[in-house]
């Protein structure tokens, strides 16, 4: 047997045991030093670290993000219990009597709707001495790209250290005074979408020196069960692509994690605190939690649910919706024949999309104060939704010349092979059917890495 065949043979005991709803951990793999190089060069030693006393930890919550319960798909929600709420429910053991670092945002919310910070922070087990932030920030408020700055949190005085600016990858001196890396924050189940990088990155900083990481586990928000699209040529890989994964993977973020550390050959001590009570076909309207925006212009489950398709628009010519009500939901330009297009659309019966034509003004981002004519997205059912079809779709069928940024483009597909074939004036059809062979190959290796 070879080594990677034990690795995979023991994650499949360790998911067997998890599906059950129990408390098992993914094991510690042992494989050689990261392949792939930081995407950005660490920079200098950040701040250093305040010390605080258990008399301070009374706190107001250090995140207050606006947030809105997320409408009900079944007459009754399930009741899914977050990573974070299993560890301090059953698994405080794995953190007691260390210094930890968190990373997380707005979405680290235990079921109580306490932020992480605040629930690992008042905990006296351990010692909450460090926290860490991906794009959009602490609070997920910077827009998308920005560079976030290292600072001090205002209510714990803990140093929050950034891991998208100078650098993505924790630097040694950020980790200095930590035992463990602890990560919690909702992703939204596309390859492309940052948080996934930041993981991976803060896994190979892991490896690297000795420190453990524990992912909380959180749901897929658009379901574990359907995988599609490109699987990342590793020549396009970036920020917003990391790793050969499809750009819908269908997996949460800790089996991820898993993946990421057998297949790509990281070696962290890694360990997932797995969720309860979810199902690889719940979508989060399904799981009775709370929706809290990930990202500024990621507003719904059903903006979430078209992403990984629409988010292609941001290297074309057109506006993905940014700077309006719905982005991601609505994509157009100015003179577009918005009726044409919605009348292409809807006649080759995309499953599960329903498209009408709709003005709309951006007020930031691409055609910013030009009135836009273009199309609006509804999921009709959005089990039968093919996110990333449904992009290269709407881009076949567009009714007037699309214009690509063939650098962003092609990173956010993970290949050239879609634009050129676009640019070529092929179907969507056989532009999707040419993605397929990597698809199976990456779903059949996926399957290894389960928890659920």
């Amino acid at each position: 047997m070879t080594r990677r065949e034990a690795l995979l043979a023991l994650l499949g005991l360790i998911g067997s045991a998890c599906s059950g709803g129990g408390s098992s951990l993914a094991p510690t793999a042992t494989a050689p030093p990261p392949t792939l190089a930081p995407t950005v060069p660490p920079t200098a030693p950040p701040p250093p670290v305040p010390t605080t006393t258990a008399a301070a930890r009374t706190l107001a919550p250090t995140v207050a993000p606006t947030v809105t319960a997320a409408p009900s798909a079944t007459p009754t929600a399930a009741q899914v219990l977050a990573g974070v709420d299993v560890l301090m429910r059953e698994q405080r053991q794995l953190l007691r009597g260390r210094r930890v670092g968190l990373i997380t945002n707005p979405t680290g919310r235990a079921r109580g709707g306490g932020s992480t910070i605040d629930v690992l922070y008042g905990e006296p087990s351990w010692r909450l001495v460090a926290l860490f932030s991906p794009e959009h920030g602490i609070r997920a408020e910077a827009a998308a790209g920005q560079s976030v700055d290292s600072a001090i949190d205002p209510r714990t005085g803990l140093p929050i250290y950034s891991l998208y600016g100078d650098t993505t990858r924790p630097t040694p001196a950020m980790l200095r005074d930590l035992d463990v890396l602890v990560y919690d924050i909702q992703d939204v189940g596309a390859r492309v979408y940052t948080y996934t990088s930041t993981l991976l990155e803060a896994m190979r900083a892991s490896a690297e020196h000795g420190v453990q990481i524990v992912v909380l586990d959180r749901p897929n928000p658009i379901g574990g069960v359907e995988v599609e699209g490109t699987v990342l040529d590793p020549r396009f890989t970036s920020f917003v692509g990391a790793a050969p994964i499809a750009m819908r993977y269908g997996m949460t973020i800790g089996e991820l994690g898993r993946y990421f550390n057998v297949e790509l050959h990281v070696g962290a001590d890694l360990q997932v605190v797995p969720l309860q009570g979810w199902q690889r076909s719940m979508w989060f309207d399904e799981t009775g939690l709370t929706w809290v925006n990930p990202s500024p212009n990621l507003r719904s489950v059903s903006a979430a649910g078209v992403y990984p398709g629409t988010v292609l628009f941001e290297g074309t010519s057109l506006s993905e919706g940014r700077g309006t009500d719905r982005p991601f939901e609505w994509i157009g330009a100015p003179g577009l024949n918005a009726a044409e297009w919605a009348s292409r659309l809807n006649s080759p019966g995309l499953p599960g999309a329903r498209f009408s034509a709709a003005p709309r003004t951006p007020d930031s981002s691409k055609h910013a104060g030009r009135l836009c004519q273009g199309v609006q997205i509804e999921l009709a059912d959005r089990s039968r939704v093919q996110p990333m079809a449904l992009g290269v779709t709407m881009l076949a069928l567009c009714p007037a010349p699309v214009e690509f940024n063939a650098s962003s483009f092609d990173r956010l597909a993970g290949t050239d092979q879609v634009r050129l074939n676009l640019q070529l004036g092929r179907s969507a059809s056989d532009i999707v059917a040419s993605w397929q062979p990597d698809l199976e190959r990456f779903t059949r290796t996926r399957a290894g890495y389960l928890l659920y």
